[in-house]
């Protein structure tokens, strides 16, 4: 059975499965949907890239195993599990690296403590709240916000882009944009 993936990212159900019919292409997925995720703590952690790909892939082992062993039961998203054990690995090898410092709460300045799984998983949850609400925005609105705040236009650019008179019109459509996006996003 060869499952193929229709976008980038792959479900969670797509990836169980996919490793337990030994697909590539799952692997293969599942490496470029999380590894910068991964990167980024390990980076923003006292680690380099180097270290972040070796973190990753024994996270991706040892995701890799259970699944094969018919131990792994997800009561999270896949995200979620890949952050907290490639988080734990990390932590380990901080240890190991600094073998003088046997408490681990002297690592508490490096990893941020309150940065754990069940904060992660809020944040999933409200950052596909937000989706959603942007999805249901509409245009010129969706756009606007999405030239604005996530490709980095300038209100000129926007002006330009929408027929505007002027960037101060095009501030005010933004503004009420965001409003909506607003009501959206908290009566969900």
């Amino acid at each position: 059975m060869n499952i193929k993936f229709n976008n980038q990212f792959p479900t969670d159900r797509e990836v169980i499965l996919g490793i337990l019919n030994n697909s590539e292409d799952a692997l293969n997925k599942l490496y470029a949907a999380y590894f910068p995720m991964v990167l980024q703590f390990i980076l923003n952690n006292s680690g380099d890239e180097d270290e972040a790909k070796d973190v990753y892939q024994e996270t991706i082992i040892v995701l890799y195993n259970k699944v094969k062993e018919g131990s792994f039961e997800l009561s999270s998203k896949l995200k979620t599990y890949i952050y907290s054990v490639s988080r734990r690995i990390w932590l380990k090898k901080l240890t190991q690296r600094n073998k003088k410092t046997s408490n681990i709460a002297d690592f508490e300045e490096v990893l941020v403590v309150d940065d754990d799984v069940e904060q992660h998983e809020q944040k999933d949850i409200q950052f596909d709240k937000m989706q959603q609400a942007l999805e249901n925005l509409g245009e010129p609105c969706k756009t606007i916000i999405q030239d604005f705040y996530i490709h980095n236009l300038s209100m000129q650019d926007i002006c330009e882009k929408f027929g505007y008179t002027n960037a101060d019109n095009a501030k005010t459509q933004k503004y009420k944009c965001l409003q909506r996006l607003k009501k959206l996003f908290f009566n969900n």
